[in-house]
């Protein structure tokens, strides 16, 4: 079977050390994201103690044990990478998961979904490099609602960000939504890029 990650030989080698130390006879490890395409999105390895894996994961046959990845975070793996690299201090088991934070949408995805995934893959983006970010809040009467954070709460530049730069981008990608709202309280201007 095809490595649905990528999980190097020395992290390999290491995990089996691990699991061995267990002493329970077929375990292996488990694979998940908890809240997949959010910005809080982690991924995570876990013992899986024979019975403990679900009957949709997908096996990968390493060596010495298997490793199960949860179905439904599967897409959000693509990309990942497992590695160890030992050090002074004995070593880091690092996982990277460059997907694991982006939503997937397709044909079937609600309103909701096509926005949170336009505000993480177009939108932030340009706004991290002011210190400011702008998340959805809900979807009222086919308006989004958003509100801005970081340095974009109380910048005197909101407005225009909004109705010229987020509201376009979106009607432009998602044609059933009438505009976007903002229920930011601008008034605290302490972190603000432009005051």
């Amino acid at each position: 079977m095809q490595m649905l990650i990528t999980i190097t030989e020395s992290a390999q080698d290491y995990l089996a050390e691990l699991l061995a130390k267990q002493e329970v006879e077929g375990i292996g490890i488990r694979v998940f994201i908890t809240q997949p395409g959010t910005p809080y999105a982690e991924t995570c390895i876990a013992y899986c103690k024979p019975g403990e894996e679900n009957p949709e994961d997908k096996v990968m046959e390493l060596k010495g044990f298997n490793a199960f990845i949860d179905t439904d975070s599967e897409t959000y793996l693509e990309e990942a990478l497992v590695d160890y690299a030992a050090d002074r201090m004995g070593g880091q088991l690092t996982i990277k998961a460059p997907n694991a934070k982006v939503p997937k949408i397709g044909e079937d995805s609600s309103v909701s979904e096509r926005i949170n995934y336009y505000l993480v893959t177009e939108i932030n983006p340009g706004l991290a490099s002011h210190g400011g970010q702008v998340d959805l809040v809900e979807v009222v009467e086919d308006y989004a609602v958003l509100r801005f954070g970081g340095g974009c709460q109380g910048c005197g530049m909101a407005d225009v960000t909004l109705k010229e730069g987020i509201e376009k981008t979106l009607l432009s990608r998602i044609p059933e939504l009438k505009g976007v709202r903002d229920v930011t309280d601008h008034s605290e201007r302490a972190n603000a890029y432009y005051k």
